[in-house]
């Protein structure tokens, strides 16, 4: 192919990398978005050929076929595999896994690079230099704390991990990297070279470890998104080192819209970045928070009487959270609302940004139950008419709904914004117990006069739910 041409294909590569992006703001195109993204990534892929298999970029070296239509079939078949059998309860750590694989196919392309260079006789220019030590220092550290990500999603070790002095520890081995890094800069040949990026490669996958072990598990899809966009500047930065400007293209986008969306889940939980990465938050000093009691008493609702109020409402809210995507309950909550709807009840869900354990992740369940998306109603768009809700169901939802965010000043979530639950006419709480959510403090909606509670696993609930409304 005219390397004249190229150029004009990767502005047209580049809408479709927007595009996809754009795509994959709303559940209802989202597919579609991951579609056209990946025709961008392969139209890319053939645009830097030439006719004689060489590469219109990178250095004059030929394109191995084999390689590339071999791990191109691996690549699809682990993917189809993922897909059809992971479970869509699991799909954060199977996100978390993946991104890592990504930070660390990155990091690879920059220390083959790099390595390269390090064995050659020609002196390698900092411009050059820079990108590789930059992607392979923060395509190393995304690989390791995406997976450290993805055993805390498992459960592993859901708790933060800390110790005195823990914060210090990790910056002086990020000062240790820098300094690495400074001296690989104008240092980037011959066998210290070799020695001292081996180091380097080294600490970085340990700090990623560092980063995401004093971090909980509920904050994990804050640290996923802040990791994917790491991983997004890792392949920019690559393709600055070998001149490719699909990867700047794509890396870029990714990295900025990880970026984002880190920053507005942290604003929807009223913390700061900084806070999520070093404040250990969810440990056991939280727990701490919830001395003193709240006042009110809890009172307990049966299913019967919980089905007459939601078949006879005129307008229901459900509020989905982790504990529904733990108990696998999605398909009742569709099954539920679907019932409600053939007896001319208004069912909406509220959807709050950070519930669950990914971004989106309430929305994914829903859709995989076949919840229509137009019944998702974020937060912002319902709070303000949760006044004029009859019956808020919440299901397995805590801190995200608890009032404490608005009343209590010594809160540790005070002025986190929360789907405004205890404002409904009634609202009925599904739990297990009466166990403190994440943040390790009391909810103060279980304890309000309009509140009731219904114990029990979720799914068992809202099929004893399901069969009791039917039967009125």
């Amino acid at each position: 192919m005219s390397s004249q041409i190229v150029p004009l294909i990767i502005i047209g590569v580049s809408v479709l990398f927007i595009l996809g992006i754009k795509f994959l703001s709303s559940p209802k195109t989202a597919r579609m978005g991951n579609l056209v993204a990946a025709a961008g990534m392969l139209i890319a892929l053939f645009a830097l050929l030439k006719t004689d298999g060489s590469s219109v970029w990178a250095h004059g070296w030929t394109f191995n076929y084999a390689l590339i239509v071999i791990g191109t079939v691996i690549g699809l078949v682990i993917g189809a595999i993922g897909a059809y059998s992971v479970k869509m309860t699991s799909m954060p750590q199977m996100v978390a896994l993946f991104n890592g694989l990504g930070g660390g196919a990155a990091a690879l392309v920059a220390s083959l690079e790099f390595l390269h260079d390090a064995h050659g006789t020609e002196a390698v220019t900092a411009f050059i230099t820079v990108p590789m030590l930059f992607a392979t220092l923060i395509g190393s550290l995304s690989f390791s704390g995406s997976i450290i990500a993805y055993l805390k999603l498992e459960g592993k070790f859901e708790k933060p991990m800390t110790f005195p002095g823990q914060n210090y520890l990790n910056g002086l081995i990020l000062l240790v990297i820098l300094g690495l890094c400074g001296w690989l800069t104008f240092n980037a040949t011959g066998g210290n070279a070799v020695t001292a990026f081996i180091a380097m490669f080294a600490l970085a996958l340990f700090f990623g470890i560092a980063m995401v072990m004093p971090i909980g598990g509920a904050d994990m899809p804050v640290v996923i998104s802040l990791l994917n966009s790491f991983t997004g500047l890792a392949v920019a930065a690559d393709g600055f080192a070998i001149h490719n400007n699909a990867m700047i293209v794509a890396g870029t986008l990714v990295g900025s819209s990880g970026t984002l969306l880190t920053l507005l889940m942290c604003k929807a939980m009223n913390r700061p970045v900084t806070n999520v990465l070093f404040g250990a938050f969810g440990s056991s000093g939280g727990a701490k928070a919830a001395a003193g009691g709240v006042a009110g008493t809890v009172k307990p609702i049966q299913a019967d009487e919980v089905a007459m109020l939601l078949a006879y409402a005129q307008r229901v809210v459900i509020v989905p959270g982790y504990g529904m995507a733990v108990a696998q309950a999605q398909h009742q909550v569709r099954e539920l609302s679907e019932e409600l709807g053939k007896r001319g009840v208004e069912v909406q869900f509220a959807i709050h940004p950070v519930a669950g354990r990914m971004p989106g992740h309430m929305n994914v369940l829903l859709a995989e139950a076949n919840v229509p998306y137009d019944q998702l109603i974020e937060m912002e768009q319902i709070n303000p008419s949760m006044d004029r809700v009859d019956v808020c169901l919440v299901i397995g939802a805590n801190d995200v709904v608890n009032p404490a965010a608005r009343e209590e000043k010594t809160s540790p979530i005070y002025g986190m914004p929360i789907i405004e639950a205890d404002r409904c006419k009634t609202t009925i709480v599904m739990k297990r117990s009466m166990a403190a959510g994440f943040a390790g403090i009391e909810n103060h909606l279980f304890y309000k006069d309009n509140t009731r509670m219904l114990f029990g696993d979720a799914k068992a609930s809202l099929n004893a739910l399901v069969a009791a409304v039917k039967a009125n």
